[in-house]
């Protein structure tokens, strides 16, 4: 096939299946035609060592530039070593990103010099992104672990927060399922200040004792449905904090982890609201929490409308925690009379 080529939608199983080699069931309007890239279209060796960010910045351009809904597909049984990359919107189409082989990140943190700590996959200023494909996204995060200041004890050691994995920022209307995120060196999924998010079928894992390895992360995002996912990490496998809203967990099997967690909110006398979140339906095992509320003295706004329900802990060392005094720093906190409302809170 032609790069770039024009294929109908009922071609489009086939194609994917020929020059992805993924195994996806990609449906659409018989009327409709798509455009089909893959990273090997614009010169990519996947062999997981060779460094390819600015092929997939060029596939990305092209695929997000299409006059018509494209498809950009990491092809199956190879690997793709991808340096911090931004990849911005808005997009001419709805774009769909086909994961079905392995995107791979720097194994050391050193190589992350002169560029944002904070940031490896970021997606900025899109809508109508979907991802999914079974493929794997792994943030081989170990090293990045061995030398936080929360497992190594000695100096020197790494008090700056690691790279999110997947990182979504002001985006609309996206989806992403069907893979797995895996060794994050700190959250894994994350969404911020994005509006109509569903997260489903996914797999997220890493070691029990990974510091900060947070499966989904919501910030400042409403309307999100997180369900049908299998979270195994080491922090909270859903967490929530800024001001988050009409937030739908269901079906989720967590542990071990940290739990379930609205927060933290309120930290450095911040003012943050999380309403109307509906969590159930799910199973925690060995986790050292529950499901959790926490926030720091001094904070102000709210959390309300909050219902837990139909759940299933084994081997849960908290299973309903309200902390209003969470403190997370080497130092105590100060006692301070301000502090985020808690209610019409249901267990």
């Amino acid at each position: 096939m032609v790069p770039g080529a024009r294929i109908p939608a009922a071609s489009v199983l086939r194609g994917l299946v020929a020059v992805a080699g993924a195994a996806v069931l990609y449906f659409s309007g018989a009327a409709e035609a798509r455009v089909l890239l893959t990273l090997d279209d614009f010169g990519a060796v996947g062999d997981g060592i060779a460094n390819v960010t600015q092929v997939f910045v060029d596939a990305w351009t092209a695929a997000c530039g299409s006059e018509e809904q494209a498809v950009l597909a990491v092809p199956v049984a190879k690997a793709y070593r991808i340096w911090p990359v931004q990849l911005s919107g808005p997009c001419k189409k709805k774009l769909k990103l086909l994961i079905a082989g392995t995107i791979v990140a720097p194994a050391s943190p050193d190589e992350w010099a002169g560029r944002d700590p904070m940031k490896w996959l970021y997606i900025y200023g899109v809508d109508g992104l979907s991802v999914s494909g079974g493929g794997t996204i792994d943030g081989v995060g170990q090293e990045w672990w061995a030398r936080s200041c929360k497992r190594k004890k000695t100096q020197p050691c790494n008090t700056r927060p690691p790279p999110r994995a997947l990182h979504f920022e002001e985006c609309r209307g996206v989806s992403v399922q069907g893979v797995t995120l895996q060794n994050g060196p700190q959250f894994h999924l994350s969404f911020t200040r994005c509006v109509d998010v569903k997260a489903s079928f996914l797999r997220l894992v890493a070691p029990a004792d990974s510091p900060n390895t947070d499966g989904i992360h919501l910030n400042d995002s409403s309307r999100v449905q997180i369900t049908d996912n299998l979270i195994s990490t080491g922090d909270d496998c859903v967490s929530m904090v800024g001001n988050c809203s009409d937030v739908r967990v269901r079906d989720i099997s967590c542990g071990p982890g940290h739990g379930i967690s609205i927060g933290s909110l309120g930290k450095n006398r911040t003012t943050d609201r999380v309403e109307n979140v509906r969590v159930d339906t799910c199973l925690l095992t060995n986790t050292t929490n529950g499901v959790r509320i926490k926030s720091w003295q001094g904070g102000m706004g709210s959390a309300r409308d909050l219902r837990f329900e139909s759940i299933v802990m084994k081997n849960v060392s908290n299973p309903i925690i309200i902390d209003q005094y969470y403190c997370d720093q080497p130092t105590p906190c100060a006692n301070q009379t301000e502090a985020v409302e808690v209610r019409k809170v249901e267990f």
